[in-house]
């Protein structure tokens, strides 16, 4: 078959922005899906071809922003499934797996890498993962070494302990790991889905416990730990000793939404409390979680102790000025109290009489005494910094009696 992709992908076919490449990554992927509605063999041999062609074509592009590795990590775990789903005489795959191969020793940037950790899917049938396995180990032990001086790092590694796992011959793997001179975390992992297969959760916990050091990632370990909990239907135990290390998400709202969504038994605010209990200092970042999970005292009272985004506070001001009046005038109030202190990025006049209008508006549908609203607000832009002064002036027509 010819690929329109494939003329797309040549050596170096890509200046150094990233966003033409990923469009084409992505239009290769949609190609090759649609051929694999008629002929999952045909989608299979693009999907390989596809991955032999990725890291040359990709060698100038600047990846420094993550977005194109993120990318290509999505399009393997996709491209994976392809390669994995028809049903092959074993000569057909085991030619696409040497293709593979010599696509990921070629792999210079990298950015094929990850595709070690899927060989034993790749493989398909134990025999092939055997076979696999008994031509990467010597390679793995000679890469280890007996001495420090000896220690290198071999591509096939992974792929090797993939393998070895997906042949089902565990007491090798446990073996050689215990081999390696240096306890590298993405081996160990290798160790814990292993010792969980055989049945040993409580090995498997303990073997994640002992891949704690300096270079490990603690939250990934906690993870793995907190699976194995679940797994056994321990939850108390998951969510005391490693829910709240192992679901930090890019926001503490996306932390709070994790969890949440992870341990539907737990209450809500009892989540949120351990979680505020363990930023000390912090509690202000917490306020959106609070306002999601409506709890809206909780919420004002997280505002007024360190400092919110002005931005999120006058969001939920407006969002609640209808609903519930006496939170969006908190809320509003919190918002320029943080303003006058100055927080918040590039804070315009025009930000601040928004946040003024929304508070005096919901202050009216509240029933709440528009003198007192003045008089908070007075109160708060008195001081001498600058970010007071500012505030004072932009609402002096407002303020005034």
């Amino acid at each position: 078959m010819k690929w329109q992709f494939a003329p797309r992908f040549r050596r170096h076919a890509f200046g150094w922005r990233s966003n033409t490449p990923i469009q084409r990554i992505k239009e290769a992927v949609s190609e090759i899906r649609q051929a694999g509605r008629n002929d999952p063999v045909v989608a299979a041999e693009g999907a390989v071809l596809l991955l032999e062609k990725l890291s040359p074509a990709l060698e100038n592009v600047d990846s420094s922003s993550g977005a194109l590795g993120t990318a290509v990590n999505r399009v393997i775990d996709t491209l994976v499934t392809v390669i994995a789903k028809p049903t092959v005489d074993l000569p057909v795959r085991q030619r696409w797996l040497e293709r593979l191969w010599i696509a990921i020793e070629k792999d210079d940037m990298p950015y094929i890498e990850v595709l070690g950790d899927y060989w034993g899917e790749l493989c398909v049938t134990t025999e092939l993962a055997s076979g696999w396995a008994d031509k990467f180990q010597p390679l793995v032990l000679e890469s280890w070494g007996t001495q420090a001086s000896n220690h290198s790092f071999f591509k096939g590694t992974s792929a090797c302990l993939a393998s070895l796992y997906a042949a089902g011959r565990y007491e090798q793997l446990l073996s050689l790991l215990d081999s390696a001179r240096l306890k590298w975390w993405d081996d160990r992992r290798w160790g814990i889905k292993t010792l969980v297969a055989m049945g040993k959760k409580a090995e498997a916990l303990r073997y994640a416990e002992n891949s704690r050091d300096l270079n490990a990632p603690g939250s990934d370990i906690a993870r793995h730990c907190e699976e194995i909990l679940l797994s056994s239907g321990l939850m108390d135990d998951a969510y005391r000793r490693y829910a709240l290390e192992a679901n930090r998400g890019t926001t503490n709202l996306a932390t709070f939404r994790t969890i949440a969504r992870k341990y539907p038994r737990k209450p809500q605010a009892e989540i949120l409390r351990d979680l505020i209990a363990s930023q000390p200092g912090a509690e202000g970042k917490w306020f959106a979680a609070a306002k999601e999970a409506g709890l809206f005292d909780l919420a004002v009272e997280l505002a007024s102790r360190s400092p919110v985004d002005p931005r999120t506070l006058a969001r939920a001001a407006r969002d609640y000025s209808a609903d519930r009046p006496e939170f969006a005038v908190a809320s509003g109030l919190a918002a320029l109290h943080w303003i006058s202190l100055g927080h918040g990025y590039e804070i315009t006049g025009l930000d601040a009489h928004n946040v003024y209008t929304v508070v005096m508006e919901a202050a009216h549908r509240a029933g709440m005494d528009e003198h007192d609203i003045k008089e908070q607000v007075l109160a708060m832009i008195s001081g001498s910094q600058p970010s007071s002064k500012f505030l004072k002036t932009i609402l002096a027509d407002r303020l005034a009696y």
